[in-house]
């Protein structure tokens, strides 16, 4: 079940909420048991085999969780335990998404858990916080539970750190300006996501199965139109999980800040699905020294995380390559291009920080290493441009959405709130009419593409 599907929109959130808000808001723990089983009836929808893993995930780093507390005094046993805890989450990780790839496919039955990859890395912010003492141990398995399985962010992220939402476990609070947000903030990204993620997916996957006669036009229309499927479905995601949390009380941090305005690859990162990186920064890199030990260490560090960032996206190689490509920038920024940046017009930076996002995005979404590179040579074969061709691939619909994603994938609309605010004296109404007539209209037309076409992939359900 996914957040743009009509099962989900018109019968599963409905009934949750509902049930959720019938309950007097005293008693919590009630609550928290109705969202933990909706989101154990969610994550089995699809595959009810993959709730057996997610309940003995919960169970076994719940009792984790407590050993770690028991063993406040030895610092011998805390950090067995912590070690156990770590081989046995990324051991079951490594088991549904690595094994297959490490053994060559010899066992193609083994299949890939839904959204395995987040609740594994929060699970094990847990386990590293009790162990850190950025946390005490969560005493209340059904509380625990419900962290590691919350519906929300379940599948996609973001990645929701226990230390960020343990006091929302117990004692939270919504009004109805708060649901006012977190329906705005859903119906938003419901909207990128069906509006524009969901077309400009049909022409990304239409030109990337070009085989032969693909012009550099045509490539380079293909790579663009990914790059924008790929920000408005994760980044539509996180808008509608960030809702959803809302409208249940619970506060999760943001997720993505506008990361194609970026002017370098460090900028890109610190804006582009914002919980994976402080994720690898706070678990990996600073663990690992970070830039603490002289430049060599903190190169070969970022090669590291970069390389595990690829890795977690999956187990194919086009996957590590990525990553290390980003590391590669990374250092060279590190080294003499992140000062040179500095110095030159802003709009060199903007278009060198796009350039390399939108090369990596091909390794990304090629099939495979022989794909991409074909792909790529295709990209800066200029003596075969064909504009007229790429146009041909384009329909006014296509194009007009396109043109749409660009200008709002800068913070336009932040802006131009601001803007009326200012024109209105500071009065916010004008801006609140003019939002809640947007999101209507938005609803009302994401709605009416939902049901009128069956095509509706999302990119992050593979991890």
């Amino acid at each position: 079940m996914i957040f743009s599907s009509t099962l989900f929109l018109f019968l599963f959130l409905p009934l949750v909420l509902l049930i959720y808000y019938a309950i007097p808001k005293k008693f919590l723990p009630a609550k928290n048991i109705v969202l933990l089983i909706a989101s154990l009836i969610f994550y089995a929808w699809g595959e009810p085999l993959n709730i057996v893993l997610m309940i003995l995930s919960i169970v076994c780093n719940y009792i984790f969780g407590l050993a770690i507390g028991i063993s406040k005094n030895d610092a011998f046993a805390r950090k067995v335990v912590l070690v156990i805890s770590v081989i046995y989450n990324l051991g079951l990780l490594f088991f549904f998404k690595y094994f297959n790839f490490v053994t060559g496919n010899v066992f193609e039955y083994i299949a890939l858990p839904i959204g395995i990859s987040f609740f594994t890395f929060q699970i094990m912010s847990y386990t590293i916080d009790v162990y850190l003492k950025n946390c005490k141990p969560q005493k209340n398995l059904f509380d625990l539970g419900l962290y590691i399985s919350l519906f929300p962010q379940l599948i996609a992220g973001p990645i929701v750190r226990y230390i960020d939402v343990n006091d929302e476990l117990a004692c939270r609070d919504y009004n109805l300006d708060k649901i006012f947000r977190g329906v705005s903030r859903f119906i938003m990204g419901l909207a990128k996501k069906v509006l524009v993620s969901n077309t400009v997916a049909l022409l990304a996957d239409t030109i990337f199965a070009i085989d032969r006669g693909l012009n550099s036009a045509t490539a380079w229309l293909g790579i663009i139109a990914y790059a924008l499927q790929i920000y408005y479905d994760f980044s539509g995601y996180s808008d509608m999980a960030i809702g959803l949390g809302h409208m249940l009380g619970f506060n999760f941090l943001e997720n993505f800040n506008y990361p194609y305005i970026s002017k370098s690859v460090q900028e890109f990162w610190r804006r582009w699905h914002i919980s994976l990186s402080t994720w690898f920064r706070d678990y990996l890199y600073i663990p690992l020294g970070g830039n603490r030990k002289g430049k060599v260490r903190t190169y070969v560090n970022l090669l590291i995380v970069f390389f595990c960032t690829g890795l977690w996206h999956g187990a194919s190689f086009n996957f590590i390559v990525w990553g290390l490509f980003y590391g590669f920038f990374l250092i060279l920024e590190r080294l003499f291009l992140g000062k040179l940046l500095q110095k030159i017009p802003a709009f060199i930076g903007h278009f060198y920080t796009l350039i390399v996002a939108l090369v990596g995005w091909v390794f990304f979404r090629a099939d495979d290493l022989e794909h991409a590179i074909a792909y790529l040579g295709a990209m800066f074969n200029f003596g075969n441009f064909g504009l007229v061709r790429a146009a041909a691939q384009l329909d006014n619909l296509t194009g007009i959405i396109m043109i749409a994603a660009i200008i709002f994938s800068a913070p336009l609309l932040p802006w131009l709130r601001r803007k009326l605010i200012s024109i209105s004296g500071g009065n916010e109404l004008p801006a609140l009419i003019l939002n809640v007539a947007g999101c209507i209209m938005l609803l009302l037309t994401s709605i009416v593409f939902l049901t009128g076409s069956d095509y509706n992939p999302f990119i992050y359900f593979r991890f």
